[in-house]
């Protein structure tokens, strides 16, 4: 047994009305100026007056787009030093989530973003000098306010860049469910599918993590459990808990690694604008197929956990739950961009660690089979 390295260090204010807090944990950490990152589909929300009503005169940067930019990132930082802040604040899903990870991140290390990429270990390069970082979600899906990672889009690559750094941690992870109620029902669905790819991939997953393994198959179940019930009563504040538990804890296990699903699904965001959750159901079932003799051990373990005889067929059956349109073509993808999509797939990094080895051609393939 080779000598491996485990870390679990996300502080994490959980539970209904948690929210009230957050004056109280930006004053403990010495956060008077911070600045307050969302997007602007959020800014127009009541739950966006209830958090910055908690954080008054706080700046706002809300210029983030669904899957974010490099751009994004530069403005937020320029805006950050203007105002003088002292901290962040990312309040949304993944995308602002995400965008203000980075965005304290540029705030005191200048390299250009692309130098940070893990594919060529940019990791090395992120040190602990960054400003305090309050995540607050209000969706279930990414877990992005308990990652160390970020992924941006890079512009001159056109590719989602995976930021990696156990510094990028949150300061605290802020997740109150009842800031998750009023979502509309395809982001419930998407987020929701999202979660469960999310713990799923992790378990599956190649390399040797035991704790992320029993996190992730304990995520999967929550989310097969929970997402139905919000689904059909958007107020069940329980089944709303449970699932950022789910988002939570496939975000934690996830640091062991993800597959073809995700290296799959980038592009299409990148590409087309396709939600990240929404593309990871459509193809989460294609892959788990394709995975199915390699993996036929862990599939029967997830299989047992959602108290079903075949855990694909489970996840097509949520994606049913979901209302979910079940092939690419029904989300707008056009059939002759599959090739330029399997060249993207190919160079994300994601796949690396699929159960079973990925060739170009079988990511092709894939697309073929999801269309």
């Amino acid at each position: 047994m080779a000598v491996s390295t485990f870390s679990f260090p996300t502080t994490i204010l959980f539970g209904p009305g948690a929210i009230s807090r957050l004056p109280a944990e930006l004053s403990a950490r010495g956060m008077r100026r911070p600045l307050l990152v969302t997007d602007n589909g959020l800014r127009a929300t009541k739950v966006f007056e209830r958090v910055s009503a908690l954080m008054p005169g706080a700046p706002v940067f809300s210029a983030v787009d669904p899957n974010p930019t490099e751009k994004n990132v530069l403005e937020g930082a320029a805006f950050y030093a203007e105002q003088g802040c002292d901290g962040v604040v990312g309040l949304g899903g993944g995308s602002p989530i995400d965008a203000a990870k980075a965005i304290r991140l540029r705030a005191t290390h200048p390299l250009p973003l692309a130098d940070y990429d893990d594919l060529v270990d940019g990791w090395k390069k992120i040190t602990s000098a960054l400003p305090p970082f309050i995540a607050v979600a209000t969706t279930a899906g990414t877990g992005s306010e308990v990652g160390r990672s970020t992924v941006i889009t890079i512009e001159k690559t056109n590719r989602k860049t995976v930021i990696f750094s156990p510094h990028l941690i949150p300061s605290l992870a802020l997740d109150d469910p009842e800031l998750t109620v009023d979502l509309p029902p395809h982001i419930t669905a998407g987020t929701g599918m999202d979660a469960l790819t999310h713990n799923v991939e992790a378990y599956l997953s190649r390399p040797y993590h035991p704790i992320c393994d029993a996190i992730a198959v304990a995520g999967a179940r929550l989310a097969s459990e929970n997402l139905p019930r919000v689904m059909a009563d958007p107020k069940d504040i329980e089944a709303r808990g449970n699932m950022m538990l789910a988002s939570m804890m496939g975000a934690i296990a996830f640091q062991k690694g993800l597959g073809a699903t995700h290296s799959l699904a980038h592009p299409l965001s990148t590409e087309f604008g396709m939600h990240h959750g929404t593309t990871n159901a459509v193809l989460l079932p294609v892959v788990l197929e394709f995975n199915r003799e390699v993996a036929a051990d862990r599939l029967a373990d997830l299989a047992a956990h959602f108290r079903s005889p075949d855990a694909i067929e489970r996840v097509r059956e949520l994606n049913r739950i979901c209302r979910i349109a079940p092939r690419l073509r029904d989300h707008g993808i056009p059939k002759p961009s599959l090739p330029a999509l399997a060249d993207k797939a190919f160079q994300d990094g994601c796949h690396l660690l699929n159960p079973r080895p990925c060739t170009r051609d079988d990511l092709m393939e894939l697309y073929r089979k999801a269309w």
